[in-house]
């Protein structure tokens, strides 16, 4: 070794990831290549549960749209989609291929693993993050920052003092071989505590008063990619719940009065609506309801049909049939479809086919509420914008990076979520490393 490759040995420092989800795991890939030593702290008994529940229903991990189509989807800050313009849809297939997983894309543009599963994508990931070093600790609950301890025994206190005389950062943490809150010195940290929605997997949004009382700004969680009320009749919620409505189209206007649209799928449910199409439209509809009281969703029931076409098929001879056949006979129109024409039109509206072919066409459903937070697929609020550096670094706290749905941004199911966590959790994670380096 010659003098010159004594400059360039770095010392490793050590640094805590607080969540185990994909941007947690994703910080903690990147900071432990650079060679650091990374310790994963989660407070379930083991990480990425949201993660797996995402599989459940086939591991739509990312979609390969245009790039440019792709961050459109995104409601969020410039730094986080050059984020995603880093790590994009086609870097993440790449990624996983590189855990010995194999990807492809459905008809809907959607990608997912070959076998369709979280779990060996999950396992593949894990034994690389050992492989580098990483060490995980479950149930470990994050407390806050140590020097605000309330421990007044003499022991929690010399262990506080050398603490801050490392200069290190101080994190608190309880666990259940611990009979009190523990302290944990570190050089840098990376929160990726997740959002509000299903707190069940861990989700509980309980960092946000621990952010605040550091007066970092924090928007209010709010429920997204969820369900909304409806006042059904009695008739629509016991015999229609759980129907689904399939190939509709489904718009809304926004707070500018831009005409949102979606072509998809809904579910009638004994509380109102839910499904694909709503959760693709529920940002703008929720902010209707914020700001009006009520959201307005039409309901294209027959988007390949036009208006005359219907007309066309309306006018042919009845004969025998009764209206509901005769309707299902000459448009298709499933028992639930039908059930929303009667529960929102009048008997006079189906006897005019003019009137009736226009309706089909624009079906009007009036929202009453949101759907509550811990029901809710995502949350959208978090750490605003303004808060954090280009490198997803606190400025008010140097060596607090945040990464995945703690910051402010909405994107819909799809892929989208699942890929801006991995994408900010690369980003804070290079972040890390650049700002140790500098140190």
């Amino acid at each position: 070794m010659n003098q010159l490759d004594i400059f360039d040995l770095a010392p490793v420092k050590t640094v805590a990831i607080i969540g185990g989800g994909p941007a947690g795991l994703m910080a903690a890939e990147v900071i432990a290549a650079a060679g650091h030593q990374v310790s994963v702290y989660d407070a379930m008994p083991s990480v990425g549960r949201k993660f797996l529940l995402a599989g459940v229903g086939g591991m739509n991990i990312t979609h390969a749209e245009p790039a440019e189509d792709f961050r459109a989807r995104y409601s969020a800050s410039v730094h986080f989609l050059n984020s995603l313009k880093q790590f994009d849809a086609n870097t993440l297939r790449n990624w996983v291929h590189d855990l010995g997983v194999e990807t492809f894309v459905g008809t809907s543009g959607r990608v997912f693993p070959a076998d369709m599963k979280a779990a060996p994508l999950l396992r593949a990931w894990l034994h690389r993050l050992r492989e580098q070093g990483v060490k995980f600790y479950p149930r470990h609950r994050w407390l806050g920052w140590a020097e605000k301890s309330k421990a007044n025994d003499d022991k929690s206190k010399e262990s506080g003092d050398k603490l801050k005389a490392k200069g290190a950062i101080q994190l608190n943490f309880s666990a259940p071989e611990h009979e009190s809150p523990f302290a944990v010195a570190v050089d840098a940290v990376v929160l990726a505590l997740g959002g509000a929605s299903w707190q069940r997997l861990g989700s509980d949004g309980a960092w946000v008063p621990l952010l605040r009382e550091c007066e970092i700004q924090i928007n209010e969680l709010v429920p997204s990619n969820c369900g909304f009320d409806v006042t059904w009749s009695e008739h629509m919620r016991t015999e229609h719940a759980g129907a689904p409505l399939h190939g509709v189209g489904l718009s809304c206007v926004d707070l500018q009065g831009r005409t949102r649209s979606v072509l998809s799928e809904a579910i009638v449910s004994s509380y109102g609506i839910e499904g694909t199409g709503i959760y693709a439209l529920s940002k703008h509809l929720r902010e209707q309801l914020e700001q009006q009281g009520t959201a307005l969703l039409n309901i294209d029931l027959l988007p390949d049909f036009s208006p005359d076409k219907i007309v066309q098929r309306l006018n042919k001879p009845r004969e025998k049939n009764s209206l509901s056949n005769f309707l299902r006979k000459q448009l298709n129109l499933s028992p639930v479809k039908l059930a929303l024409l009667r529960e929102l039109t009048t008997k006079n509206t189906f006897e005019n086919p003019e009137l009736l072919a226009l309706v089909i066409k624009k079906l009007s459903l009036t929202l009453t509420a949101i759907r509550p937070i811990d029901e809710a697929i995502s949350s959208a609020g978090g750490i605003a914008a303004k808060e954090l550096d280009n490198a997803f670094m606190l400025k008010k706290m140097p060596g607090i990076f945040c990464a995945g749905e703690m910051l402010d941004w909405d994107a819909p199911t799809g892929g989208y979520l699942l890929t801006g966590c991995f994408a900010s959790g690369r980003a804070a994670g290079f972040g890390v490393t650049a700002w140790l380096k500098r140190r």
